[in-house]
């Protein structure tokens, strides 16, 4: 393996890169030569992924899935190939230059492509008057939270990084606790869900709203997928 190393969150965010060849080791062989882990959320579990895959023999790393909205501009469905990524602490990484903007020609034939910060976050940013500080803060256009783990994995390892995110959340929406809650080890728990639901039955709307952006962000995810950008 020499190639491009993927780290996604959850299985619903891989499933866009296409067919996949599981291997013995944990990780899947992409089409195109490119490994793929699915970690699961949160920087601890990124950093796992990012490693094994650099332990395979990834010369490359890359963050892809979905983000939070932070600018008020960005609808749901919205490319982001940020410049660089940083942290509530300061902590920040730079995007490879190069590989970002072949990639960037590369969507653009697909969708628009904004630019600009991505935050990393410890937790997830819920609420729209939180999502508002953090932009107001950070001046980041969107938010995850795994980002900043997988660049400090390929700045240690000497690699160039570059994250991929489409909005799913945008900056308007409350991000209902009962979706955070069930997503754990890379699927989304129904059982979960269900049980988050009923302790919180006021979640079901912001639930229903969310249903409509995750469908706009997985169509932006294949199509990003389609315009090769693994080659």
């Amino acid at each position: 393996m020499n190639g491009v190393g993927v780290v996604a969150a959850l299985e619903s965010e891989a499933r866009a890169l296409g067919p996949v060849v599981r291997r013995r080791d944990g990780l899947s062989s992409l089409g195109d030569g490119a490994l793929l882990c699915v970690g699961g959320m949160g920087a601890a579990l990124a950093t796992i992924a990012a490693r094994s895959l650099v332990d395979a023999g990834a010369a490359a790393l890359m963050c892809f899935g979905m983000a939070g909205g932070l600018d008020p501009s960005l609808s749901a469905g919205s490319v982001v190939l940020p410049s660089e990524v940083i942290s509530r602490d300061g902590t920040r990484f730079m995007i490879a230059r190069e590989w970002r903007e072949q990639l960037r020609l590369a969507i653009a034939k697909q969708r628009a492509v904004a630019g600009g910060i991505l935050l990393t976050s410890v937790r997830p940013i819920d609420a729209v008057a939180d999502k508002a500080a953090a932009f107001r803060e950070t001046g980041a256009v969107a938010v995850d939270m795994e980002s900043l783990a997988v660049a400090a994995v390929a700045a240690a390892n000497d690699l160039p990084f570059v994250a991929l995110r489409v909005i799913v959340d945008t900056a308007w929406d409350v991000l209902p606790r009962a979706v955070v809650a069930a997503s754990r080890g890379g699927q989304v728990s129904i059982r979960h869900l269900l049980g988050g639901l009923v302790a919180a039955p006021l979640d079901i709307i912001p639930l229903i709203h969310l249903a409509r952006r995750y469908r706009a962000a997985t169509r932006s995810l294949a199509a990003v997928a389609r315009a090769g950008l693994l080659a």
